[in-house]
């Protein structure tokens, strides 16, 4: 049932009308902070009451979500839509046997419907997959952040026989994984219109107007030795096989780089020029380096993470705490709310942040890790966007490394690597309320690799 008092936004019922029109299926391709959850409930709602009108009524719902937090997120909306969830993750004995008694009180007809929120990690157990064969016929299934679901062992483990099907994700297209993708849109279906970008959101005032502050940073001598060192063999991996889907190598290569450059030392010397004159701001979020893919938190982002917390704590006297996939969920739940009330000045984070965690009191964040992965830099950013009672703009200070001159040899290669990564800074640049600063700071890169085109 939807709630009383809510209102969709035109492009949230033109995204529920466009998925009863593809029978059932399909991916939201809609910006962070965009109302992703409630346009999925609502189309579950929606569906609830056609389907009761024909006397089949929809009598499942499975909710998919990557973290444990979002699934307290999730069962919080769902609740306002009359809904009362399983939480099916973590310890087995807090859920199966109630799992086990509603799928049996629906099958008997003693129950009308059931609904779960479990997590990625939980659904590939045997614990849940055992339990998902008994699941009605007539239910739905809506995975959250749905790119991860392209992973080929989480995707295995979506229920074949679950027939109406939403992704949701900002970024729907798995990076550097085009069989990942589409395995994702052929179980969910493709991404139906409208897509609704980060400029939308801006527009619908769904996420605030920005300021953005590229800062670059030049590599150490010791850096630029490991840099061309990495460099020349991406080069070469490159010259045997290009495609990184098929050349772990590679990969390889370009992830170790990636962590070498998302750890720069120099980025704690800025970050300490930066921070002196901002001592008394306050709802600040710090992205620390982390090269490392999908969720692997590697020692280099640990370590970084550590150092940018000494910094900001302990020499310069900016109340920091970190905030990390270790921190338990109510250690959380405090950070936060000390957070919102300004008793913690800012946040230390490396990945745990990047979807779906709400915390909309962010003024401003300094990203230390420019991830080179769209998907992380799009929800990034998003993150720090959403709209808080106060907030009239947000302000992001974006630390990008200037790779190092390694010659002639290599300038093609670098050349090729760069242009995707600066594409994505120069559209963040160009929706911000500075653009003409911030593409200011960014030309000499663009002039340096003759990428004036972008």
């Amino acid at each position: 049932m939807v709630p009383d008092g809510l209102v969709l936004r035109p492009y949230q019922q033109q995204a529920i009308d466009n998925w009863f029109a593809n029978k059932g299926r399909g991916t939201l391709k809609m910006a962070t902070g965009s109302g992703k959850t409630i346009t999925a409930l609502a189309i579950a709602a929606e569906l609830y009451r056609k389907s009761s009108q024909q006397n089949k009524p929809l009598q499942g719902l499975l909710i998919v979500c990557p973290y444990r937090h979002l699934v307290t997120q999730w069962a919080q909306e769902a609740q306002k839509f009359g809904l009362e969830p399983i939480l099916a993750f973590e310890t087995v004995q807090n859920w199966q046997g109630e799992l086990q008694s509603q799928l049996l009180a629906v099958h008997s007809e003693r129950q009308p419907f059931i609904t779960v929120i479990t997590t990625n990690a939980t659904l590939i157990r045997e614990s849940l997959q055992s339990q998902l064969q008994f699941f009605p016929r007539r239910s739905m299934i809506i995975g959250d952040e749905a790119h991860n679901l392209g992973a080929t062992r989480l995707e295995a483990s979506l229920p074949q026989a679950i027939p109406l099907r939403l992704g949701l994700s900002a970024t729907p297209e798995r990076y550097f994984d085009e069989q990942g993708s589409e395995r994702l849109f052929d179980y969910f279906g493709s991404v139906l219109e409208p897509e609704f970008t980060l400029k939308d959101a801006i527009a619908a005032k769904a996420l605030v107007p920005y300021l953005y502050y590229p800062i670059l940073v030049e590599l150490t001598e010791a850096e630029i030795d490991q840099y061309a060192e990495l460099s020349s063999k991406i080069g070469r991996a490159i010259a045997i096989g290009g495609d990184i889907n098929e050349n772990e190598a590679l990969t390889a290569l370009l992830m170790q780089r990636a962590r070498l450059v998302g750890a720069a030392v120099n980025k704690l010397e800025a970050l300490r020029t930066l921070m002196l004159n901002r001592l008394q701001t306050r709802h600040t979020l710090f992205y620390c380096g982390d090269g490392s893919v999908e969720d692997e938190v590697t020692q280099e982002s640990t370590r970084h993470l550590a150092a940018v917390t000494a910094l900001l704590q302990d020499e310069l006297g900016y109340r920091v705490k970190p905030y990390t996939a270790e921190t338990t969920l109510v250690e959380r739940e405090e950070l936060r709310q000390q957070f919102a009330q300004g008793s913690l000045r800012g946040l230390v984070a490396i990945r745990c942040l990047d979807e779906g965690v709400d915390i909309p009191a962010i003024q401003s964040a300094v990203i230390l890790a420019s991830s080179s992965n769209p998907r992380q830099f799009i929800q990034r950013r998003g993150r720090i966007l959403r709209p808080s009672p106060g907030k009239e703009r947000a302000e992001l200070f974006d630390m990008i490394v200037i790779p190092p001159n390694l010659g002639r040899e290599s300038w093609n290669t670098e050349r090729s690597l760069l242009r995707k990564e600066l594409r994505r800074f120069i559209e963040f640049a160009d929706l911000a309320i500075n653009s003409g600063q911030a593409r200011k700071i960014l030309l000499p890169l663009q002039e340096k690799y003759q990428l004036l085109d972008l």
